[in-house]
């Protein structure tokens, strides 16, 4: 314990690096266990989608989507959602829903607002298309 206090005393601001660092980890972590929305992996999403019928909910803009999309992921944009313009979405509340972004990390608004519009089954793709198309898993061009 004596070592501790000496570095601290000696390093003040490598120590408060680490113990903010160690507060962001732990919001992180804490934060993502109290969230109602699932991050899933591309082997449970590809299971979702083959046996619970799941709707892809593709959160991209309209341009990035036509590039190269899960085959038939519904187009909503990130900023329609957070306006409440969910378009077809609405008919399945029910089902088991996966939003898809580029990377992972958008995503996570966005399902949390579809969460908290009603949406029961809400899960988000781990990495978004980037770590699908890493894994050479299917794309779809145009529409």
């Amino acid at each position: 314990m004596q070592d501790i206090m000496q570095f601290v005393g000696r390093h003040p601001i490598l120590s408060l690096a680490w113990i903010g660092l160690l507060a962001a980890v732990l919001f992180t972590t804490f934060k993502g266990l109290a969230s109602k929305v699932k991050v899933i992996t591309r082997g449970e999403t590809t299971r979702l989608i083959n046996q619970d019928d799941a709707v892809v909910v593709d959160v991209r803009s309209r341009d990035d989507f036509r590039k190269g999309h899960i085959a038939n992921a519904i187009n909503v944009p990130a900023g329609d959602i957070k306006k409440g313009n969910l378009g077809e979405l609405d008919k399945y509340k029910e089902k088991s829903i996966i939003v898809v972004c580029s990377n992972g990390i958008s995503s996570q608004e966005p399902a949390t607002l579809l969460n908290k519009a009603g949406f029961v089954k809400v899960s988000l793709l781990k990495e978004g298309v980037a770590g699908w198309s890493g894994e050479n898993l299917p794309l779809v061009q145009g529409k």
